[in-house]
């Protein structure tokens, strides 16, 4: 029995993949053995989750859309090993989601580009639970994730986390292999969490204040960038460049994540 599928929305950010060499070379970059846990975010219609569960030991599916949701879940209502969940990635509890074990469960997911940017720091946020996540996204966003200090792609994404993740871009996927073809190129990058963060770092949420306020105006220095956002009265601050051997009239795209760290930690 064919199966049929609602029209892609526009409003979710839906283009489905349909090239089977995309697929295929998905799955290579994910290394998904037998006992492995994986969650696949908005499988759509189901291009990855059937070659998924012939790999995996068990899968969660995590589908926004009502409809592909519930077609999904008909077609594995008999298959114990997959779960399709109707939820919303940005705010699912993934502790319910996905168990209080860490570090045993896969991520393979094609992000509408609308929530590449909050799903990706919610995967920041929930780090310990991976072991390797496989994303497709907006060729844009995945130049940000690799790029290099004084590059214009460098930013805050890029730093919050390559501390914590080796970041590889995979290969580039034509928007024709998309149905309806997005406007833009996608790419496919990895992500895996490191045993240490790249650079010490002993106040996180400090260090992300530090990172945000040094990119929040891009064409001032990084001084006058840290003074805006007030993290620390002005003596204290010129005293923080001092000490880290930083210049304050550099620019906060020029630094690297252990600089970064330093910063944070002279503060």
């Amino acid at each position: 029995m064919t199966t049929i599928y609602p029209r892609p929305k526009k409003a979710l950010g839906q283009n489905f993949l349909t090239d089977n060499n995309i697929v295929a070379k998905i799955l290579t970059a994910a290394d998904i053995q037998p006992e492995d846990h994986v969650l696949e975010v908005g499988p759509g219609r189901g291009a990855l989750t059937n070659l998924l569960t012939r790999q995996a030991k068990k899968l969660v599916c995590v589908e926004f859309d009502r409809e592909l949701a519930e077609i999904l879940r008909q077609q594995y209502k008999d298959n114990h090993q997959v779960t399709i969940h109707e939820q919303d990635i940005l705010k699912v509890d993934f502790a319910s989601l996905l168990g209080e074990a860490t570090g045993n469960w896969k991520v393979v997911a094609n992000l509408p580009y609308n929530i590449s940017t909050p799903v990706l720091f919610r995967f920041l946020e929930e780090r310990k639970r991976f072991s390797r996540l496989v994303l497709m996204l907006q060729k844009e966003v995945g130049e940000r994730l690799s790029a290099s200090p004084g590059s214009g792609d460098y930013g805050i994404i890029t730093v919050l986390l390559g501390l914590w993740f080796e970041v590889k871009k995979e290969f580039l996927v034509a928007s024709n292999c998309f149905y309806p073809a997005p406007k833009v190129d996608s790419v496919v990058i990895s992500l895996v969490p490191r045993k240490q963060p790249l650079a010490e770092v002993k106040d996180e949420q400090f260090f992300r204040q530090v990172v945000k306020a040094s990119f929040a105006q891009r064409r001032k220095t990084l001084h006058n960038c840290l003074k805006a956002a007030r993290l620390a009265e002005p003596d204290k601050l010129s005293l923080a460049f001092e000490k880290s051997g930083i210049d304050g009239k550099r620019r906060g795209e020029t630094l690297s994540i252990a600089e970064f760290a330093e910063l944070a930690q002279q503060f």
